[in-house]
């Protein structure tokens, strides 16, 4: 598991030094060491956070999980009073000099405390009003504030936390029906957001909801422009890729050192480097169920396993799949790749939290 995370990190700070060159020559003189520093004083932090989590027994954090999930509904609804609008979302609340968004801070939270009321409630775990109506009260506001500006974070939280529920013995019936619950919210969602509807409608090529525009401008922000530059940049590496630091598309890709990452590593290292970047997640998806989860000292432990490493492989899977077009765009990071902050330091988080699991794997 280390010895992937640090690949990872490694592969995000060749690709992000390539990436940023042009955002560097239009925003900072073409200082693009600027950028890469800042990105390596970000992946230390989160690899720090990561070590020092490692250390901290899990059950000890699990005795805070409520507190630490009330502290980020309350960051939640703070941002829909007080966040900045970047890109046309309302998802960062600023500090100060510190801008973070509170969605990866509840992401963990949730995380935790669902894996501590799992662990309690499993005696009666197929009893509604005492098993899974307690886990709703907590899930339901969480994924409900965060999809008010980030559908595709609570849409991963909510598949994470459904993996979680289905190793939790939690009736199938019941998840389906609260599944069923969430596409019908997440619609009304999707409805009630021009750029959300827009960015499905690009990429099914159909006009599924009547309000908005039929003429849709493409610039070079629009959803399908970003799509259509991946793909050409994917195709350009072919099998071998370009050569470190020679991608054409980071010109042309609105944040080719966030949200498509990997189509800068596809166009630089070929099809062999993508595949192998989604190999090391598949490496961690194994380490994570087959070796820390199940070998995981008690349930809580089981069920903290599951749903960090699912939530750490999903993001991955999910950014992959944007890039090369199998679904909408999302703006969801690579975990360890993209230039990001909040969500590094959130994923070096889990990526502790299930290390110390693994540590206490010899008390079962």
């Amino acid at each position: 598991m280390i010895w992937a995370v640090l690949a990872l990190s490694a592969a995000g700070v060749l690709a992000v030094y390539s990436a940023v060159s042009f955002l560097a020559e239009t925003k900072a003189g073409g200082d693009t060491q600027s950028f890469l520093f800042r990105h390596l004083l970000r992946v230390g932090l989160a690899l720090g956070v990561a070590g020092a989590l490692s250390l901290v027994n899990y059950r000890w954090l699990a005795r805070l999980s409520k507190i630490g999930l009330v502290l980020s509904l309350g960051l939640l609804v703070a941002v829909q009073a007080l966040g900045a609008v970047t890109n046309g979302a309302q998802r960062w609340l600023e500090l100060g000099p510190i801008s973070f968004q509170p969605s990866d801070v509840a992401k963990v939270a949730l995380i935790l405390h669902v894996a501590v009321l799992l662990a309690r409630k499993q005696d009666y775990i197929h009893d509604f009003t005492r098993g899974l109506l307690p886990l709703l009260v907590w899930i339901a506001p969480t994924v409900l504030l965060i999809g008010m500006e980030d559908l595709s974070t609570a849409a991963v939280l909510s598949a994470t936390v459904g993996v979680m529920m289905f190793v939790g013995r939690v009736r199938l019936w019941q998840m389906v029906v609260v599944g069923l619950v969430g596409a019908v919210l997440a619609v009304g969602f999707l409805a009630s957001s021009p750029q959300r509807a827009a960015r499905l409608e690009a990429w099914t090529g159909l006009e599924l909801f009547s309000q908005n525009d039929d003429v849709v401008e493409i610039s070079s922000s629009d959803e399908t422009y970003q799509a259509d530059q991946a793909r050409i940049a994917i195709a350009m590496g072919g099998l071998t890729g370009l050569g470190p630091g020679k991608s054409v598309q980071r010109d042309f890709l609105p944040a080719p050192y966030n949200d498509f990452i990997l189509a800068i590593i596809a166009e630089e290292y070929g099809l062999v480097g993508a595949l192998l970047v989604l190999f090391v997640f598949v490496w961690i998806l194994g380490r994570g169920f087959l070796r820390v989860a199940r070998g995981a000292p008690d349930p809580l432990g089981l069920f903290l396993a599951t749903g960090l490493t699912t939530a750490v492989v999903l993001g991955g899977f999910i950014n992959a799949m944007v890039t090369c077009g199998l679904l909408p765009v999302t703006g969801l990071a690579m975990p360890f790749i993209s230039y990001g902050g909040t969500s590094m330091l959130a994923t070096g988080a889990m990526v502790g939290m299930l290390l110390n699991v693994s540590r206490h794997a010899t008390d079962r």
